[in-house]
């Protein structure tokens, strides 16, 4: 099963030098590619000598409901504009099977899983924080912009005693209009009060990232990657 999920998403790689200590995963939006979020690697301003394989994999392409069953990339399916209505268990669960190969690659090509972080934005941030959480392998860290926690009445019993003292990075737009605040505020307070230790970011902007947003992501990955 690992392997065809394996062979089955295609990525962009950038690696920072020949050798790299540390791999972040991020999971683009819905509709985006893996493309999206390439120009954040120069972007970042990640410590001297701190030499990084990014990845940048590709969804899947779907009919997506919300969407008049349109075809495009997505991590799975999303019927109502509610998020947490009718979502889709089986297409969240193979997504998350799909980054599970991603960090079992890495970590065959000799990356330690503490220096492994997964990051994603909108629906890539809610797989983000679905895969990271249940993750096995203990990761450095979770990125999760502009989204909210998915499958969340399952998170007790799924969790992943590896991770639960995995720093997040958690941020979100006052003025997002796709993914509203209060969903997001309400994912957060889940996370807090399941124990993890997560860093919540507000910015004034909609549904996308701002330069703030970018220098704390920058600032939040050289704290996480001074303590591996």
């Amino acid at each position: 099963m690992m392997t065809h999920w394996m062979d089955f998403l295609p990525v962009v790689e950038i690696e920072t030098d020949d050798s790299p200590a540390y791999a972040i995963i991020w999971l683009h939006g819905l509709g985006a590619d893996g493309n999206d979020f390439v120009p954040i690697v120069n972007e970042l301003e990640l410590p001297s000598g701190a030499s990084v394989r990014f990845i940048f994999p590709h969804a899947p392409e779907r009919p997506v409901t919300i969407n008049s069953g349109y075809i495009m990339r997505a991590w799975y399916d999303i019927v109502h504009a509610n998020f947490s209505d009718h979502q889709d268990k089986s297409g969240i669960q193979d997504s998350q099977r799909a980054v599970d190969a991603l960090i079992e690659k890495e970590i065959r090509r000799g990356i330690p899983p503490n220096r492994i972080v997964l990051a994603g934005f909108s629906q890539g941030g809610a797989m983000a924080l679905q895969a990271g959480l249940r993750q096995p392998n203990p990761l450095a860290g979770i990125i999760a912009l502009s989204c909210y926690l998915p499958l969340a009445e399952s998170l007790a019993a799924e969790a992943s005693s590896a991770n639960a003292d995995t720093p997040i990075f958690m941020a979100h737009g006052n003025y997002d209009p796709v993914v509203p605040m209060i969903l997001a505020m309400e994912s957060k307070e889940k996370l807090l009060d399941s124990g993890y230790p997560l860093e919540w970011h507000e910015y004034p902007m909609t549904h996308t990232v701002c330069g703030q947003e970018i220098a704390d992501i920058s600032g939040w990955l050289c704290r996480i990657m001074g303590a591996s």
